[in-house]
């Protein structure tokens, strides 16, 4: 189906220019990282999938939602499915039960995640489908998480400013606090990201992301 370009990016401060420098090697290092990551955990990744689908056979393994990427460009985001299938509807419901601050939902017990999307988002698996993501240009392995439409609409034009590369799949909020820190923070910590963002400073996080996962069982 045809898709006008023009609908495929929201509105971005002119003033705010694209991330220069070394995004060609930053790029090269995401797709082998892609590629190494989806051999390797693709055992893991077949088992859930059957898993999921036991649970609950009429309902989809892969869970795809829009999101804002760089520049307000729109794109398709990939997760396992870990919660319901009415869950968007449920939301209303739950919103005045937001433990972060700011323009985004998290729910420490969400009533809409399944039993299985509980122990996949412990371990962070139900985020591996990002790594196609990765492989498609949409995302990198380390970036700030990227936004859903209603959040960005609320964004100032500073907050748009963590939106000057791409988002990714795990960042420097993620291994700093994540959902003890405020919105606020959360922005600011994106933007110091995008001031030292290079190649050994995203392996440090990603090793430092693999450290949460592995030793203390926290998401990306």
């Amino acid at each position: 189906m045809y898709i006008n370009t023009d609908e495929k990016t929201m509105h971005f401060p002119h003033a705010i220019k694209k991330s220069t420098g070394n995004d060609g090697i930053i790029r090269a290092v995401d797709i082998l990282a892609a590629l190494f990551a989806l051999i390797l955990f693709s055992p893991i990744m077949l088992l859930v999938a059957f898993l999921i689908k036991i649970e609950d056979p009429k309902a989809p393994v892969i869970f795809r939602q829009e999101r804002i990427g760089q520049g307000g460009k729109k794109f398709y985001m990939y997760k396992f499915r870990s919660m319901y299938t009415d869950a968007e509807d449920r939301l209303s419901e739950l919103l005045a039960q937001n433990e972060v601050e700011g323009h985004m939902f998290k729910m420490k017990n969400d009533p809409r995640v399944t039993k299985i999307g509980k122990l996949i988002r412990k371990l962070s698996i139900d985020e591996f489908p990002q790594f196609v993501n990765v492989l498609n240009g949409d995302m990198s392995m380390v970036g700030p998480r990227p936004p859903l439409e209603r959040e960005f609409n609320n964004y100032t034009n500073h907050d748009k400013k963590r939106l000057l590369v791409k988002p990714g799949c795990t960042g420097l909020w993620q291994v700093s606090g994540r959902n003890t820190l405020s919105f606020e923070e959360m922005i600011e910590l994106d933007l110091e990201y995008i001031e030292k963002r290079n190649i050994f400073f995203n392996i440090k996080i990603m090793l430092l992301t693999f450290k949460e996962i592995t030793v203390f069982g926290k998401g990306m």
